[in-house]
């Protein structure tokens, strides 16, 4: 049974999720200020985090942030009582892997969660299955150029980094790189199509799976955080190349 963390100070949210994600199957930990819902999650094994912006004791960015800084991937969608893009990207740029605008459905909430889950599990239409006890492996070289699907690969490696994809797990210069579930998703996907260029609209709909109403801005956000993990200098970066107007393409120098 999955464990689900809920973090808000209004009770009747509480409440309604509460009862909508026991009824989906789900363990649900409540927590009315941000402080206590920090605590329960460095302390406790949590599969998702749903966490209000605005709380009491300790305020929804700040968990979001302590969270990440102290190694917690746990997927993290945003609750906000505020349209506002500003909030929404800063969040993102926090670690949130998702955001969703007060009045919602619980029904949305839950449809939102089930999908980042699906990206962040470890289920076997995710996982290549090892073929005669062997490894099946790429070596991506400054000439390759592919679409190399999941069945086609479990370990791919590119210049200083090497990707894990059934381990979730990527080393770059030999060190291991904790990452959340979106920048594995996102640094996987565009390492596949090495030397292909995708638009932000193309990442945008492949990864996050929902209209965004064109804030391709938080694509942006997650490929800083990539280059912050995995280039050498993020300002002249090596591997992930803007191509400006248009988007990114994923690289392997010389």
């Amino acid at each position: 049974m999955k464990k689900v963390l809920i973090v808000d100070d209004e009770q009747s949210i509480l409440t309604l999720l509460k009862y909508s994600l026991e009824k989906e199957g789900y363990e649900v930990i409540q927590a009315e200020d941000g402080q206590t819902g920090f605590d329960i999650a460095m302390n406790n094994d949590l599969d998702f985090i749903i966490l209000d912006l605005m709380l009491p004791k300790m305020d929804g960015m700040d968990v979001c942030k302590n969270l990440r800084l102290n190694k917690v991937n746990t997927p993290i969608l945003m609750l906000t009582a505020k349209d506002d893009e500003l909030e929404r990207i800063i969040g993102l740029e926090l670690g949130a892997d998702d955001y969703i605008t007060k009045p919602f459905s619980p029904r949305e909430v839950l449809a939102r969660m089930k999908a980042i889950l699906r990206r962040a599990s470890y289920s076997a239409s995710n996982v290549v299955v090892e073929k005669n006890n062997e490894k099946h492996e790429i070596t991506l070289t400054k000439d390759s150029v592919g679409n190399y699907k999941d069945e086609d690969v479990e370990i791919i490696r590119a210049g200083d980094i090497e990707i894990h994809v059934n381990d979730y797990v990527v080393y770059v210069r030999g060190e291991s790189i904790e990452m959340t579930p979106k920048e594995f998703e996102l640094l996987t996907y565009m390492a596949r199509r090495v030397n292909r260029t995708l638009s932000r609209e193309q990442l945008l709909q492949k990864l996050w799976r929902f209209d965004y109403a064109g804030e391709t801005r938080i694509v942006d956000v997650h490929v800083s955080h990539l280059r912050e993990k995995i280039e050498r200098d993020t300002k002249n970066p090596e591997y992930i190349i803007t191509v400006r107007g248009f988007g990114y393409k994923f690289e392997v120098p010389i």
